[in-house]
């Protein structure tokens, strides 16, 4: 690459040289006359390809470019230097942005060009070469062009195509293997794999196996199968087929490791087939553990036949070290009959890697159960507690209560790495543990791992609290996100209130410095940049510490330090100098999603004004729509592209201003998706595309990459969702003939399915539809689907049991614990009379699970209340626990049952406080229990308290409110601000805003953000005295809380001010109120529009595609010999 550098110099330097037509042509070496007639004749990347080629192995001289020019001379070709270069410089952009015809050229190249091409692309180890003031930046163009799916997915399919012919296997493996790393798409499809090469050196496939392993999560069922094919038939060739017959399995131990996590594709009968020594050999392997560890996918029929087969060889199944290397095939360990405890232990121990199964978890359940009860025999539960790894998580409340403290204390080291812990449980456990505890301490509280969400608020409130600042930057740390808000909230408070928090803020990392009040940042000093990188800000935070830290720090530090861009206001960018603004514009891109699309609309603006011509296409969204008609030829692949990779929400808010940028996509795609390279270049924006244009103008061809799309798509419309429905079908065609890997492939998009089509898959593949059914969501969104996996599942299991539920039960099924488990959303379609019967121990087992069904109605949770009161005992016995399980049950609560409860504890309260379908008068009822029970009044409510209470806190009075102390509000406001109160209540808590803020005419944009809904309480003079600035500052749930009587005090100018957020945010109620100015100016809000738009020079050049200013000073060459230089190093301007 150094003589590159040489060849760029020795063209820059003779640019200006004469050339005569009397230089003989025939001087020329052949290999740079091909080049030469390449450009002549249009095809400039073979001409490129040719250069690189011929430079690699001549010394360049003054005295070639000069032969190269009258070469032209002497072919009568006439052109200017000027337009030579545009029309090169225009061609190898555009290739960049035309996937299909930089694949046609590719498959044009010639063998050697070919190998130039990959040989610069994925060999060269430069990632900069300098000459002086000119810098080619290889690494970054490269970045470019892997950062483009289009160019991906060419370089992927033209690597199949010639690379196995032109180069060695294993660099093609290579090659392979970083184009399929590189993309965040899947270019792995059924059809090209049969593309693949049939005859393979060992080494390269084995490479290229691995490869393929390694991309098993991110390929598609039926890839996984068609790659399984290939690596089987690969296997076979190579596989010594004199010894092969019908009775031997070709599948050796050599072999099962090369499958790797492909081994799950391997048939019943091949298994069955597996010699003896050679399934000895595999798990005698140490690395077939590792491997038996990932095989997330696997069947229970397909596990046994292994533990069958491994069973058969002579493998002790009971001896601890063999029990060890079955990987997850213990999850599906079935010969129970007269096993002895210690075996029994040693199962469990290794069944807390089965949560990692994808699905078959009631099943593993029902396994644990079993196991533990043989691991207890002869013994009590307070004996082998530690010994019983993460099957614990099925006891009931009632059987962690039996528990001793001092057997949860010599258990905590195996129960403190144990995951799933329901809330009620890890309360149990951490009381019973902390009570053996003379003192609490840092130490004792990170002995507990995640049973740390089980110790109550007022336990963290009264810990000393340099315990607690040791705790927060300890390795409990990393459970503190987990802490219900009100935890959070009282470990916050006491280390505030001791003097050590200044010390502290700078070990409070991640989403937990979230907690910490605007006022209680305002009482601190020492910040610094440094300190706020692993930080999660609130928007309230960030605009006060940018603000704060911007007099003794550098813009470049604070753009640069994570969450602290969320402060970046408008003023400050438009203050930007025009070479700062657009040297730091990347810090921006990057940082996107921590952008509110208010800011977003500042730098489009702020980019119109300083560079127009190379504004980035996606920043044209954001503009006015009249600025979508800069969006033509050149523009439309670069701002599709870039749009695809942003969150269309965050650009466009406006319903209005989202349709005009699809209209605008829709005419740059020529009115159709015609196949993989157009779904590549949409990326999310096929999410929003609207369903005339999905049922027309999508290929077929396009679909199968299109399917994996659309399965992330999380707010399709109804219309949407139903032309996605027709296309599946039209793409896989009838579900009676669906094979189980195309049903997993569909995915959650089989919930588009009638109910006859879904009882055909379900009746198939019925594991495979409920695994997608659990993870499916709330029951409006697919109430056919799961109604078919409720019917398939209990018509599967159903048993009539009523010996134990009473004669009110006979010939009612009572639903069991394992159909609760496999149901999760689905259990909303049993009956009322099958709840009631439902069987005590079943429901104390469940009660969590069925507290988060979304679904149940009144009379359902009505049925599961009663049953808590039949299981528990009558409501004043029910402790802190019992409550929190409830869940949603709770909402089934009377005021009078409300009143017999014990809500002493602000925990919960807490989680009372969370169910958000609370009447006035429940609400009220848990206000009352929670001051009588605790012997608090209003006045002495602590701020986590308040957090605590959450929803309840909008059942206080007028009265009530003014009693809260100021200090324990202003830390909570932030909590109260979320609430959606009713306004009487809002303008109360306005007041108090105000006693911690002083009044709203002096509130700032940081303080109108932490007090979120709280603003709705402003009245009419208020929100009028507001200086139209501050409008954007307003959290968009605070604009709906305004009343629609006073939202039209609002002038016109400070609606204009709105931002795009805040006015999407306006309900049609506020809307009416609305006269015609303040409507035009909602308007403009709406369409991004500058209310005070600086001038703009007019420019006669449109947008250039993406591109990027040159830093201040970057030397700005042109002419044919930088063409030359630019093409040599594919560095183009794009």
């Amino acid at each position: 690459m150094s003589r590159l550098l040489k060849i760029c110099f020795l063209l820059i330097s003779v640019t200006c040289a004469e050339i005569t037509r009397s230089q003989n042509s025939e001087d020329l070496p052949p290999l740079l006359q091909k080049a030469v007639e390449e450009v002549i004749t249009g095809k400039y990347l073979n001409a490129l390809l040719d250069i690189l080629h011929f430079q690699s192995a001549n010394v360049w001289t003054t005295d070639t470019l000069t032969k190269v020019m009258a070469y032209f001379h002497a072919q009568d070709v006439m052109f200017t230097l000027s337009s030579l270069q545009m029309s090169i410089k225009s061609y190898l952009k555009n290739l960049l942005y035309q996937p299909r015809q930089l694949l046609s050229e590719f498959q044009q190249l010639d063998q050697q060009q070919f190998q130039t091409a990959m040989k610069y692309l994925f060999n060269s180890r430069k990632d900069r070469l300098e000459m002086g003031n000119i810098i080619l930046d290889w690494d970054k163009t490269r970045e470019r062009i892997f950062q483009s799916p289009g160019v991906n997915r060419t370089l992927f399919l033209i690597t199949l195509d010639k690379c196995f012919l032109a180069l060695s296997a294993l660099d093609c493996v290579d090659i392979l293997s970083q184009v399929l790393r590189v993309s965040v798409v899947n270019y792995l499809q059924p059809d090209v794999i049969g593309s693949l090469p049939n005859v393979l050196q060992e080494d390269a496939f084995r490479n290229l196996s691995t490869v393929f392993k390694d991309l098993y999560d991110k390929t598609s069922a039926n890839t996984q199968r068609a790659l399984y094919g290939w690596m089987k038939q690969m296997l076979q060739k190579s596989y010594n087929m004199s010894e092969f017959n019908e009775s031997v399995s070709w599948v050796s131990a050599e072999n099962l490791w090369i499958l790797g996590r492909y081994m799950v594709h391997l048939p019943l009968e091949d298994i069955l087939k597996i010699g003896i020594n050679e399934i000895r050999l595999f798990i005698s392997y140490d690395n077939a553990t590792k491997q038996l560890d990932t095989v997330y996918d696997i069947t229970p029929e397909l596990a046994q036949a292994f533990l069958e087969r491994i069973n058969s060889s002579g493998f002790d199944m009971r001896n601890a070290s063999t029990v060890y290397r079955l990987g997850l095939l213990v999850c599906f360990y079935d010969d129970m009959e007269q096993m002895d405890s210690a075996v029994a232990r040693a199962l469990l121990h290794q069944m807390i890697k089965c949560n990692q199964l994808r699905g078959f978890q009631a099943e593993v359940q029902k396994l644990k159960s079993q196991l533990l009860n043989i691991a207890m025999q002869n013994q009590t539960l307070n004996d082998v507690l530690g010994s019983l790894s993460d099957a614990v998580v099925g006891l009931t409340s009632s059987e962690l209560e039996s528990l001793s403290p001092e057997a949860v204390h010599n258990a905590v080291a195996t129960l403190n790495q144990v995951s799933g812990w329901a809330k009620s449980q890890a309360m149990i456990l951490s009381s019973k543990y902390l009570s053996y505890e003379k003192v609490l301490s840092f130490y004792n509280i990170s002995q507990m791992g995640a049973l740390v969400t089980g110790v109550s608020t007022q336990t963290f409130y009264s810990m000393n609290p340099k315990e607690l600042s040791r705790i927060i930057r300890g390795t409990t740390s990393q459970y503190l996100s987990d802490l219900s808000p009100a935890q959070q909230q009282g470990i916050l408070r006491k280390i505030a209130a001791f003097g050590d928090f200044s010390s502290s803020v700078k070990y409070i990392q991640g989403a937990f410095f979230k907690d910490i009040s605007l006022s209680d940042l305002w009482k601190q000093t020492g910040y610094n940049p440094p300190m706020m990188k692993e930080k999660e800000l609130r928007r309230s935070q960030a605009l006060y510490l940018y603000e704060l830290l911007s007099k003794k720090n550098s813009p470049v530090d604070l753009l640069s330090t994570g969450h602290l861009v969320k402060g970046v206001t408008c003023q400050l960018i438009e203050s930007m100098g025009a070479d700062f603004f657009l040297n730091s514009f990347k810090i921006f891109e990057k940082n996107l999603h921590l952008l509110s699309p208010y800011q977003v609309n500042c730098l489009a603006w702020k980019f119109w004004k300083v560079s127009n011509a190379s504004i980035p296409p996606f920043l044209l969204s954001v503009l006015p729509t009249e600025y979508l008609e800069y969006v033509s030829g050149p523009l439309c692949i670069p701002f599709i592209e870039s749009l695809g990779k942003t969150e269309m929400d965050l650009l466009n808010p406006s319903l209005r201003k989202k349709n005009a940028v699809l209209q605008k996509v829709q005419e740059c795609l020529n009115g159709s998706i015609a196949d993989e390279f157009d779904v590549d270049l949409l990326g999310n924006l096929i999410c929003h595309l609207p369903p005339a244009f999905l049922h027309g103008r999508m290929s077929l061809k396009a679909m199968a990459t299109a399917l994996p799309q659309f399965k992330l798509c999380r707010q399709l419309s109804h219309q949407q969702k139903t032309e996605i429905k027709y296309k599946i079908l039209e793409f896989y065609g009838s579900p009676n003939n669906w094979t189980a890997e195309t049903t997993s492939d569909v995915g959650p998009l089989i919930a588009l399915l009638s109910k006859g089509e879904l009882n055909v898959l379900a009746e198939k593949f019925p594991d495979i539809i409920l695994q997608i059914a659990q993870t499916i969501g709330p029951l409006s969104s697919a109430e056919e689907l799961l109604s078919t996996v409720f019917d398939s599942v209990s018509n599967g299991t159903s048993s009539i049991d009523s010996s134990l539920t009473g004669p009110d039960c006979l010939g009612t099924r009572a639903p069991s614990s394992d159909e609760i488990i496999k149901l999760v959303e689905a259990n909303v379609f049993w009956s009322v009379q099958e709840l009631k019967c439902m069987d005590a121990g079943t429901f104390g087992k469940n009660v969590e699970l069925l507290g988060t069904v979304s679904g149940f109605n009144s009379s359902q949770l009505i049925a599961l209340k009663e049953k808590a009161k039949q299981v528990w005992g009558s409501l004043p016995g029910w402790k802190s626990y019992h409550i929190v399980s409830l869940g949603r049950i709770a909402l089934a609560l009377t005021e009078h049952e409300i009143e017999e409860l014990d809500l002493r504890s602000v925990d919960t309260i807490s989680a009372l406080g969370q169910q958000r379908e609370w009447t006035p008068t429940q609400a009220r009822s848990i206000l009352q229990g929670f001051l009588e029970d605790s012997g608090q009044t209003i006045s002495t409510l602590k701020s986590f308290d308040l957090v605590g209470l959450g929803a309840i806190l909008c059942a206080l009075n007028s009265t009530e409110i003014m009693s809260v102390r100021t200090a324990e509000f202003s830390a909570a406001v932030a909590r109260v601000g979320l609430l959606f109160c009713s306004s009487p209540v809002l303008r109360q808590f306005k007041k108090m805003a105000e006693s911690v803020f002083g009044t709203a005419a002096g509130w700032n944009g940081s303080v109108l953000q932490e007090i979120g809904t709280i603003a709705g309480g402003l009245n009419e003079d208020e929100l009028k005295a507001l200086d139209k600035n501050l409008m954007p500052y307003f959290q968009p749930i605070a604009v709906r809380c305004i009343p629609p009587e006073i939202f039209q005090a609002l002038s016109p100018e400070q609606i204009a001010n709105l931002g795009p957020e805040n006015a999407a945010a306006v309900t049609r109620s506020q809307r009416e109120h609305l006269n015609g100015p303040q409507l035009q100016s909602l308007q403009l809000a709406l369409d991004g529009a500058q209310s005070s738009a600086p001038e703009t020079e007019k420019d006669d050049g449109m947008p250039q595609v993406g591109q990027t200013p040159a830093p201040s000073g970057a030397p700005c060459l042109s002419g044919f010999s930088i063409w030359l230089c630019a093409a040599l190093t594919l560095h183009l301007p794009f």
